[in-house]
């Protein structure tokens, strides 16, 4: 390592996304509409996509296979999506219960919640094989996830609910640190109160549309949800793949920190 290997300048890498959100709302759909997508399903749900995909993975050495694949051979694939990493997170902890000879991932070697430290050592795997076909290969890299309701204990406010991604908290912190952006995939829903009689408020909600309202990508994080990127996204946009492509193309060049998961943390 000398003085000359010193970059100068920003890097136009291809983005490492973590897209996810509750259940039906377009996540694998927008992720189909990235350049030429190959799909590593750990979940069975792309039927009505159209896209290329490998066999469903049953355990994770598929997955691993999938990668490896993509990383040797040769093809003309430009964005990896893993559908969807909650289901990859399974096949981490079938992995160790087979190793350890135990059926639960919370009895891996001896308990105590070792078994969720060990996984990390396999996501951390992934994620190298991931960044490989990232900066060697120059392709886009996608993950999708379930969205969960978990209760955030602030250290400075009372504890509230938010949306983040299904993983475990290890895991979780991992892939956002990981990501140049952790978008939330959601509907926007308009409420209003109105009077119910008998001196009573009643909210209910409106805007909502044939489709059960408009789908959007969160992307700044907030008390609702944990979010981040590290384009300068508007904190909302349409839940389209160009949508998100415009965004990122048009973004300015920032010095402000980044911020992070709804924690008013920086990076």
């Amino acid at each position: 390592m000398t003085l000359q290997n010193i970059h100068h300048g920003r890097k136009h890498s291809p983005p490492r996304l973590l897209i996810y959100g509750v259940e039906g709302v377009g996540k694998s759909t927008t992720a189909a509409d990235a350049p030429a997508p190959i799909f590593i399903p750990t979940e069975d749900g792309l039927d009505q996509i159209d896209c290329a995909s490998f066999p469903l993975a049953k355990n994770l050495v598929d997955v691993e296979t999938a990668l490896n694949s993509l990383i040797h051979e040769q093809h003309n694939f430009e964005t990896v999506v893993i559908d969807s990493s909650d289901w990859l997170e399974r096949l981490v902890w079938d992995a160790l219960c087979e190793q350890y000879g135990v059926a639960s991932i919370e009895k891996v070697d001896g308990g105590y919640a070792r078994g969720y430290t060990h996984a990390l050592t396999h996501w951390r795997r992934i994620l190298a094989n991931l960044d490989t076909l990232r900066n060697q290969r120059g392709m886009c890299v996608i993950l999708l996830a379930h969205a969960k309701v978990e209760k955030f204990e602030d250290p400075e406010h009372a504890a509230y609910d938010r949306y983040s991604p299904r993983l475990h908290k290890h895991v979780t912190a991992l892939l956002t640190e990981w990501a140049d952006a952790v978008l939330f995939a959601t509907r926007k829903i308009i409420t209003k109160t109105e009077s119910g009689g008998f001196g009573r408020d009643r909210t209910i909600a409106s805007g909502l549309g044939r489709d059960g309202g408009e789908r959007i990508l969160r992307t700044v994080g907030s008390p609702a949800c944990v979010a981040k990127n590290r384009y300068s996204l508007p904190a909302e946009l349409p839940l389209s793949w160009s949508a998100l492509m415009q965004a990122m193309t048009q973004a300015p060049a920032s010095s402000e920190p980044l911020r992070l998961v709804g924690q008013g943390e920086t990076q």
